[in-house]
């Protein structure tokens, strides 16, 4: 029994001595936890030099590829499929026959009309020589002018009936020219959803007729994209953009912006508008429905002055890097031009080669360096706090050494 608890008392103090030293000595234990060595992170960087670079802003988007037009082939009459020569992929000429309905009842009703006709033209002839007679007659005066008048009635409605039998035959005819239908233009065939033998309504019918087929000319191709509300105010018709297909990589394409809506839309949960984007130089590798990644460029500074956006900061308005003297840091009052996400061009207030704090410094020098606008006098405190990061628009974040992206708006 005393040799149990000598052995319980010997554990716990290897459990507690474990546990502090956990506690004390994290990083050089942590191994402990899986079994292997935990490599310690490397520390942030606080500051940086100041370099010249070049410094571009971009739109970025994504969006779907397709044709520019894309027509659904529906037939203006109802009927059965009788012959169906393409398939889906086809590259279908123009003028070529996409597909032609059974047209056996039309050339029926045809023969029918053709018919009615002959005869109605030997009506008109009978009517025509017995009004002539009657003409003749009533002249002499040996017929009524009732029968002359029922006569000349009997003519014109002959002829009147040889006219609507010339109009039904005219309407079996156009039928007939519509059981085939053509390509409009050169295209592809996209879908057919339909097989020969068939029976399809026409366009006239229940929800607009039966597509037979899906055509579009994939010479033409468009992109559609949704551009955030903050980048659309930036964006001109015929801006180009670079274009790369996420399904063909190393493919890069060219284009330009064809049209932008005028009306916002939500997608995803974020407020844009719809933007059509024209490839310039379409591949044959590049089909309907594949992803592309867009870049739009609008503005751009080649070797000039940078800075990290992180090293910049605002107070009422200015904006300011702190400038390494020594030891401490000194507040430099900047004025700043193109910037993208990362970087901002530096006008006015830095020469090149200074090191600049990304953090807010603990301690200044208290002795603020010169003014970058010929103003020596040391820049006022003010009743915001000290240190806040920039943000687009020169807003502060009320947190010192937070760094927020800036919104990459060229000349902020």
């Amino acid at each position: 029994m005393k040799k149990l608890f000598v052995w319980i008392l010997l554990l716990a103090a290897l459990g507690g001595g474990g546990w502090w030293a956990w506690q004390r000595w994290p990083d050089k234990i942590a191994f402990w936890r899986n079994g292997t060595v935990v490599a310690k992170k490397p520390a942030r960087p606080t500051t940086a030099v100041v370099s010249p670079r070049n410094i571009s802003f971009a739109v970025m988007a994504a969006g779907d590829i397709g044709p520019a037009d894309t027509v659904s082939v529906r037939p203006e009459i109802s009927g059965r499929i009788a012959t169906l020569p393409v398939d889906i992929g086809d590259r279908v000429k123009k003028d070529q026959i996409l597909f032609t309905l059974d047209d056996s009842d039309l050339q029926i009703e045809r023969s029918t009309r053709v018919t009615e006709i002959e005869g109605a033209k030997l009506q008109v002839e009978r009517a025509g020589r017995n009004f002539e007679r009657s003409k003749q007659l009533f002249a002499e005066k040996l017929i009524s002018q009732e029968l002359y008048e029922n006569t000349k009635t009997e003519h014109e409605l002959a002829k009147n009936s040889l006219e609507r039998a010339g109009k039904a035959l005219a309407q079996v005819e156009d039928k007939l020219l519509k059981t085939k239908i053509l390509a409009p233009f050169d295209c592809t065939i996209l879908t057919r959803p339909v097989s020969v033998g068939q029976a399809v309504s026409g366009a006239s019918g229940v929800n607009s007729g039966t597509e037979v087929m899906a055509i579009a000319n994939l010479t033409d191709m468009i992109v559609n994209a949704h551009i955030n509300q903050a980048d659309v105010s930036r964006l001109n018709v015929g801006q180009n953009v670079d274009i790369e297909i996420e399904a063909v990589p190393g493919l890069k394409l060219t284009g330009s912006v064809d049209r932008v809506a005028p009306q916002a839309t939500i997608r995803n949960g974020i407020k844009g508008f719809a933007t059509r984007i024209l490839l310039k130089n379409a591949d044959d590798q590049v089909r309907p429905g594949m992803t592309a990644n867009l870049t739009i460029p609008l503005i751009s500074a080649d070797n000039v002055l940078a800075v990290p956006l992180a090293a910049v900061f605002t107070e009422q308005g200015e904006r300011f890097v702190y400038v390494q003297q020594g030891e401490k840091f000194a507040r430099q009052p900047i004025q700043i031009g193109v910037a993208d996400y990362d970087f901002a061009e530096v006008q006015k207030g830095l020469s090149g080669g200074e090191t600049v704090s990304l953090v807010q410094p603990a301690d200044e020098t208290g002795v603020p360096a010169a003014s970058a606008f010929g103003d020596s006098k040391p820049a006022k405190k003010t009743a915001g706090k000290p240190g806040s990061k920039t943000k687009p628009g020169g807003k502060t974040t009320g947190k010192p050494g937070e760094s927020k992206p800036s919104s990459g708006k060229g000349g902020v």
